[in-house]
């Protein structure tokens, strides 16, 4: 070979390398960034061709896809839309983005995950295009509507879960938005809705059950409180001091009980002063319980741990280092504690399953486009926050909430059933500084062979800025309680 042909066959194979070498970056390294790329219409036009799997809640699809007629692209449908939003979430495929179970079940919904092999295979040999699986859901249908009407026009969460699996019910929040037009193929649509969306000041984007800025839990806490007294040497029976006012540790400031009540006769059990949800009886517990008790507690019941059902659940917190004064104030759920309403329903879980904390789930089945079942989700225990005997005593106590003639749960009672509850009224201010309070209720019913518990929180608005959680929170969730038992 001579000096001119070996350089031009070096030359041509140095090409070779480097197209090589170029085509491996872009089809191995750099694939992902590409294909993720806003302007890469390939990704556009794929998304909107795949027949993507439904999301179904007893049987019925809460979420689907449809193509369109002449036309290889197919139209993200949600047939009733705002009931289940805040679950599903949406897709779309002009924006290139999805929420909710949209998102979490993304692999099977789209046919990519490891539970739909045989199917992608099967259809690989049928000459098929590939399909998407199902995603059915633990929701009850007539729960979530129950829910939903309850709630109206107010914001706030409603949650509730098989008592004995962890297996949600319901899980709504308010206020919730239309996904149809964020699903639109129209691209001016899609953008419009997610612009006027991402705008509205009542932001109903954000899942108020699981996430957002989280709440203040007020006297729904003193459960956790319970937990921490009993495990120092308090019974329910032992008689503690329940004056109008105390005096935070510390400060010259003064914490009063509801509308400056005095509880009983100022020395009360510890079932009574729970029962009348006496602030003061607490706040002065506080600083006779062990240096950490408060934070151990609450570590237990899953405080700082985030959790995926399989949407992400953003953790609750309590403060690490507080004050005498602000664990006073930690210990009936103000200052700086701040929860999920899933948070308190699985609190309230733990409770009635006698001291075994559920993982809670949405996703009963993945099913693939036969509809056969791929996995199913079977109940496991999360953690143990109490010991059998502290979830009876604290049972027992949640009953006097309810039947006692100085309960505050009164509104939770339900003819020839046995109802175990604690209500809340969490103080807050608004940007401005106006005083607004939020409603809660957690339960769970019947009290001495728990089958659901719910979870409810109401927020103050200008039209009742100070709900209290007895008469606002509590109808919610007996209704819920009831409708769930038959």
């Amino acid at each position: 070979m001579n000096a001119q042909v070996r350089k031009i066959f070096v030359i041509v194979l140095g090409m070779f390398l480097a197209l090589g070498v170029a085509s491996t970056l872009i089809q191995f390294v750099y694939a992902p960034d590409l294909g993720a790329d806003g302007r890469n219409v390939r990704r556009l036009l794929q998304a909107a061709e795949r027949d993507r799997g439904p999301i179904v809640v007893a049987g019925e699809p809460v979420a689907y896809s449809e193509r369109l007629e002449d036309s290889r692209r197919y139209q993200r449908t949600y047939p009733q839309g705002p009931l289940y939003a805040g679950v599903t979430g949406y897709f779309s495929a002009m924006n290139l983005s999805a929420t909710g179970i949209e998102a979490a079940e993304d692999e099977v919904l789209e046919g990519d995950s490891s539970e739909l092999f045989w199917q992608r295979v099967k259809n690989l040999f049928a000459g098929k295009e590939r399909q998407g699986g199902g995603v059915t859901l633990t929701l009850d249908q007539e729960l979530q509507q129950v829910a939903a009407d309850s709630l109206g026009e107010r914001a706030g969460a409603v949650v509730a879960m098989e008592a004995k699996t962890g297996k949600i019910l319901s899980l709504y929040s308010s206020p919730t938005f239309d996904p149809n037009p964020l699903a639109s193929l129209d691209t001016a649509v899609a953008e419009e809705a997610s612009q006027n969306l991402n705008a509205d000041p009542s932001r109903p984007l954000v899942n108020r059950a699981i996430g957002g800025d989280l709440y203040a839990p007020g006297s729904v806490f003193k459960i956790l409180t319970v937990t921490a007294m009993l495990e120092s040497g308090v019974t329910p029976e032992t008689v503690l001091p329940s004056p109008p006012s105390t005096i935070l540790p510390g400060t010259e400031t003064p914490m009063y009980n509801n509308e400056d009540a005095e509880c009983g006769s100022g020395e009360v059990s510890l079932t009574e002063a729970f029962a009348r949800s006496c602030n003061t009886t607490f706040a002065i517990a506080s600083e006779k319980l062990p240096a950490r008790a408060m934070q151990d507690v609450t570590a237990r019941f899953g405080f700082g741990d985030g959790i995926s059902i399989p949407l992400s659940v953003t953790p609750s917190s309590f403060p690490e280092e507080p004050s005498p004064a602000e664990l006073a104030m930690s210990a009936i759920g103000q200052f700086d504690v701040k929860v999920t309403p899933l948070q308190m329903a699985m609190v309230t879980q733990a409770v009635a399953n006698g001291g075994a904390m559920m993982q809670p789930y949405l996703v009963d089945t993945i099913r693939d486009a036969d509809n056969r079942v791929r996995s199913q989700t079977e109940p496991s225990v999360l953690s143990n926050p109490l010991t059998a005997d502290q979830a009876s005593s604290i049972n027992t106590m949640m009953r006097a909430v309810v039947d006692q003639p100085y309960g505050t749960g009164q509104s939770m009672a339900i003819d020839g059933v046995s109802v175990a509850a604690k209500t809340g009224t969490a103080e807050t201010q608004t940007a401005d500084g106006q005083v607004r309070a939020n409603a809660w209720a957690v339960g769970f019913a019947p009290a001495e062979d728990p089958q659901i518990v719910v979870s409810v929180i109401v927020e103050g608005d200008d039209n009742d800025p100070i709900p209290h959680g007895g008469d606002v929170a509590g109808p919610i969730a007996r209704t819920l309680m009831e409708r769930g038992l038959n």
